[in-house]
């Protein structure tokens, strides 16, 4: 794993995860894999993780994809939790403490913190990528910042 702040200040860190991740999935176009390798890749990289996945948009629906953690919850419409709002506003979701949250889903009631990231392409919501931490307010906005870059060097590498 890698200690963000020992690497110095969070986004250099993510800089160095930005450049492993463009040669993880510098070879694969596919979906499915890049998106199950991305998960298991940000599980294993980041510290304070009890999940990390997608959630694809079917339908303005989003439905379960390739992640890394316990089960979880299959179908999330747009506007309910923290996935949902963020699906609904296209806008990173950030929150400190989700049980404060208005309208959120507990599918693992250890999770306490929770970033998620919409994907979108040409226009196109693809889905959410989620991640939810046992720790509250794991996800300080250099956080954002770059799993947004991590994301948007996954949709660029991807078929989508």
């Amino acid at each position: 794993m890698i200690d963000l702040q020992q690497a110095g200040s969070g986004l250099d860190g993510y800089a160095m995860l930005c450049a492993q991740l463009e040669s993880l999935l510098a070879d694969e176009r596919d979906f499915i894999a890049n998106a199950a390798q991305f998960s298991a890749f940000l599980y294993h990289q980041l510290d304070d993780l009890n999940w990390a996945g997608f959630y694809l948009n079917r339908d303005e629906e989003l439905v379960l994809g390739p992640f890394q953690g316990q089960i979880a919850c299959v179908r999330i419409p747009f506007g309910r939790g923290v996935c949902g709002a963020a699906a609904a506003s296209r806008q990173t979701q950030r929150v400190e403490d989700v049980h404060a949250f208005a309208g959120h889903i507990a599918c693992d009631s250890a999770s306490n913190s929770e970033l998620v990231v919409p994907l979108i392409k040409d226009g196109k919501l693809i889905g959410v990528l989620d991640l939810d931490s046992p720790k509250l307010a794991r996800f300080s906005a250099e956080d954002q910042v770059g799993i947004e870059r991590l994301a948007a060097i996954f949709l660029r590498l991807t078929a989508c």
